[in-house]
């Protein structure tokens, strides 16, 4: 067939391209435009090979295999498919496992069957060259692609590069129109959208009701003497943590048009037992009778959810607590349970919260980042939430300290 075939291994090109802008190979260094690196791929792919794309296939690690908002978001596009292996940790550094074989799985598979008469290869793994050479037995032309070395490193394995049909380096000028240091200004993917929820979340000081309880615990609770005694330094008092919790965010509103006051115990609890948790004595009566989306959504409604999961939702984790609101506002019989929420800010009921978190696991959020469940995550969806609950009711919130 006259037509050509992309695969990519994620984690080299990423990586290199990491290493090229930020001088380190994390992923973490670099923010990339996924949309116009594809497109960037296909016309070079195009233009190369001198042969219509059928398909781009992406290799990539996940965590467990789930997709991350990456992931769903290239899945959709036309002519890109998307092959999953697992991302594991280990000695404090992210491997991925099953990629390489994969893709040697879909080389030989592609050339065996003649469904394209170029492939065009985007790694530097040697241990794809059965593969490479399996595809040029069966009258496929192999383009072999690299990134630009950083610093005159070579990126690439010697052997495929001797055996591959044709050879091109993607250079620090075509890796720039997709992919950006995070520090760099120029142009590259679009910034996000400003959003001042998270960022008074994040950014609040502790109120001074919550300095004022952990200096009283202080009090209350002296070093224990043979600590104390110990080497002849006194234990260090405990300090309070920098970012707020949703209590302490609750401590910061105070009356106002459109600040009432919360009650002491309002909190927004965690969907763990583990970490820092601070429970209220009881939930207000109204939350008991707040019903879930669950409850609210008819089988159809459910199909159509998950068709939408599917296509349309990126899975960034503000976008998700809007989705997630918007469904439950929507399909709301008794409207006052509207208003009844939104003077609970900045709490959600356990039952609504619960569901939410777990709607948002759906999508890789949640998991563990580093060893670490990312907190921020948790403030972003549940920021995204109650924006959408705010335009629905036409609530204006002031930013937190005001």
């Amino acid at each position: 067939m006259d037509r050509c075939i992309v695969l990519v291994d994620a984690g080299y090109l990423l990586g290199a391209a990491a290493s090229l802008l930020a001088g380190e190979p994390s992923r973490s260094r670099i923010t990339v435009d996924h949309a116009a690196l594809i497109q960037g791929l296909r016309e070079r792919a195009e233009n190369d090979t001198r042969q219509p794309l059928l398909r781009i296939y992406w290799f990539d690690g996940a965590p467990d295999r789930v997709p991350q908002p990456e992931h769903r978001r290239m899945r959709v596009m036309p002519r890109v498919t998307v092959r999953l292996g697992a991302l594991t940790r280990s000695d404090g550094r992210w491997a991925q496992k099953g990629v390489d074989a994969a893709m040697h799985a879909e080389l030989t598979e592609l050339a065996r069957n003649r469904a394209c008469s170029d492939i065009v290869l985007v790694t530097g793994d040697g241990d794809l060259l059965p593969g490479m050479m399996a595809a040029k037995e069966h009258g496929v032309a192999v383009h072999l692609w690299a990134v630009q070395a950083a610093d005159g490193d070579y990126n690439q394995s010697e052997d495929l590069v001797a055996e591959a049909d044709e050879r091109r380096v993607l250079d620090r000028a075509w890796i720039t129109r997709a992919v950006c240091a995070k520090e760099f200004t120029g142009v590259c993917a679009p910034p996000p959208a400003p959003r001042p929820e998270i960022a008074a979340i994040l950014s609040a000081p502790l109120p001074d009701s919550a300095l004022a309880a952990a200096a009283e615990r202080t009090v209350q609770e002296p070093p224990h003497p043979a600590a104390a005694a110990h080497n002849g330094t006194a234990e260090r008092a405990p300090t309070t943590k920098g970012v707020p919790t949703p209590k302490d965010l609750a401590a910061l509103r105070g009356p106002g048009p459109h600040q009432p006051q919360q009650p002491a115990s309002a909190t927004l609890r965690w969907s763990s037992d583990k970490g820092w948790v601070d429970r209220p004595v009881a939930e207000p009566p109204d939350a008991a009778t707040m019903p879930t989306l669950a409850q609210l959504t008819t089988a159809e409604q459910r199909w159509a959810d998950r068709e939408e999961d599917i296509t349309t939702v990126g899975g960034d984790p503000f976008e998700v607590g809007q989705v997630f609101a918007r469904r439950w506002v929507e399909r709301l019989g008794d409207q006052s349970h509207i208003q009844k929420l939104s003077a609970m800010y900045p709490r959600i009921p356990h039952r609504v919260d619960g569901e939410l978190l777990r709607y948002a696991a759906r999508f890789g959020l949640l998991a563990h980042k580093d060893d670490q469940i990312d907190e921020r995550d948790r403030y972003a969806i549940r920021a995204g939430f109650w924006r959408e609950l705010d335009q629905r009711t036409g609530t204006e919130r002031a930013p937190a300290g005001e």
